[in-house]
């Protein structure tokens, strides 16, 4: 008999957040009375998909200790690195010997609170049997200007623009050779560029336009309000 296959879930939680002008990272604010990783992890561990949610902290990072979250045996950590991938990466080694090279990993920013337990299982059910795997996406609704210095040389094709958000869904094994083999390229910024660096072409799946990253400080309002809107009977 085949062995059913998993599903793992990694968040980087590494980074500083610089652009929110706070004494501490923005995966820490507050968020309707829980830090903003604390609704991440919420909603993720809410799916119930997930064998385990590997998430990836800085070394030095005083404030995970303190939430009771980190403790939930549903939760492992791993080391977080300088960049994105670099964290990422080191949350799939953590998983080594536990996730089959086939099993399906899905990586979601601990920045993006509101993602749906219905938008995790869209993505699932979708790409269930795609041999490479794909992203939610949004496509865009604005004019999209090409710019060189402050000056606009073109108009991009919009019906082609899609803006990339997470979770982003590959194969444990596919992935983990993808960024260990583009380890150090400044051009990924996400999990699929690395896949397309491969010659891969990861899918999109439209997720919902509530799964909003935070990154300024107003995002925090605007994500309080999804929030309490996601909650409303």
């Amino acid at each position: 008999m085949t062995q059913a296959l998993k599903f793992w879930a990694v968040v980087p939680a590494a980074g500083v957040g610089k652009r929110m002008q706070s004494d501490r990272p923005k995966q820490y604010l507050e968020l309707a009375g829980k830090t903003v990783i604390e609704q991440t992890l919420i909603r993720l561990l809410g799916a119930e998909v997930f064998s385990v949610v590997a998430v990836a902290i800085s070394v030095e990072d005083p404030y995970w200790p303190e939430l009771e979250l980190a403790r939930d045996p549903r939760i492992v950590t791993a080391p977080g690195g300088k960049e994105r991938a670099d964290s990422v990466l080191s949350a799939l080694k953590t998983l080594q010997g536990r996730a089959d090279d086939n099993d399906w990993v899905l990586v979601h920013d601990a920045a993006r609170p509101c993602i749906t337990s219905e938008d995790i299982h869209q993505l699932i059910d979708t790409l269930a049997d795609d041999p490479v795997g794909g992203i939610l996406a949004l496509s865009s609704h604005d004019t999209l200007k090409d710019v060189q210095g402050n000056a606009i040389v073109g108009t991009l094709d919009r019906r082609h623009i899609w803006r990339a958000l997470t979770p982003q869904m590959f194969r444990y094994g596919m992935l983990r050779a993808a960024l260990i083999e583009a380890e150090g390229n400044p051009m990924i910024t996400d999990e699929a560029s690395a896949l397309e660096l491969k010659g891969l072409k990861p899918k999109i799946v439209e997720g919902r336009p509530d799964n909003l990253k935070i990154t300024r400080p107003e995002d925090l309002a605007l994500a309080t309000f999804y929030l309490e809107q996601q909650a409303a009977p």
